[in-house]
């Protein structure tokens, strides 16, 4: 039947709706999976505003917790979102330098980050006398923190991973996962260790540099990413944007209400 007797007859031809392409499929993946970890974010602190409300003995977070350290991890924390939109505009453009450049500060944020909050966590424990059993504040205090160090944590190493995909493929993304896991690990442990904000930054400094390091032995000359090839670069940085957005929330409910 040609076009015109289908016109005639009134019968329409619907257009045939593209199905989700495996681009599409991975975003739609991390949509949902943070649409989750916002409602159990929300949860966790739903139960905080609860128990706070609640307890008339509940101290104030400025005598006990340093905001001004926190302000400053919560500006790092921005500044890495900052990054990695720069790596995902510089991967769009078909610069692969600046994708790595770009990458590689913002696993160095993220590391900074965890470090500094490894010297807070040490600091309140064994000088504040805080811990998850003393009372509400500090079970909510380090369940609401923790969850977040580990989305953190976890962020890191999805980016190390990614990075290893920008330099060669799926062998380096694995090598530098691994590299960047321990490296995290290590610099926390020595942060915790000797309580300082100097070893919290030069620890952080030291594994990423570990890491950019070993990206470098395993650079080829070009990466699994281009101009046109780039959803993954875009996935991570719709998780890393949403880790920003949830310790922003965090640091307003926790630090200063």
């Amino acid at each position: 039947m040609s076009q015109a007797a289908v016109a005639e007859h009134g019968f329409g031809v619907e257009p045939a709706e593209s199905p989700l392409t495996p681009e599409s499929w991975g975003k739609l993946g991390m949509w949902v999976f943070l649409a989750a970890d916002a409602m159990s974010f929300g949860g966790l602190l739903a139960g905080y505003g609860a128990l706070r409300y609640g307890d008339p003995t509940w101290p104030r977070p400025s005598s006990i917790l340093g905001i001004q350290l926190t302000a400053f991890m919560t500006f790092l924390l921005i500044c890495s979102s900052v990054t990695m939109v720069e790596a995902l505009a510089a991967i769009r453009q078909g610069n692969q330098a600046s994708l790595r450049k770009f990458l590689m500060l913002t696993i160095l944020g993220g590391i900074t980050f965890l470090c500094f909050q490894a010297f807070e966590w040490t600091k309140l424990i064994y000088v504040e006398g805080e811990s998850i059993t003393k009372n509400n504040f500090g079970a909510t205090f380090f369940i609401l923190t923790g969850f977040h160090g580990c989305h953190v944590f976890g962020g890191v190493t999805y980016l190390s991973a990614i990075l290893g995909r920008a330099v060669r493929g799926t062998s380096a993304a694995i090598v530098i996962g691994l590299v960047a896991v321990l490296a995290t690990i290590g610099a926390i442990v020595l942060t915790s260790h000797f309580s300082s904000v100097v070893v919290a930054v030069v620890a952080a400094a030291a594994a990423a540099g570990v890491v950019y390091l070993v990206a470098n032995l395993l650079s080829a000359p070009a990466g699994a990413y281009t101009a046109h090839n780039n959803n993954e670069v875009e996935i991570v940085a719709l998780y890393w944007h949403f880790v920003d957005l949830i310790w922003i929330l965090v640091f307003s409910f926790v630090y200063f209400l």
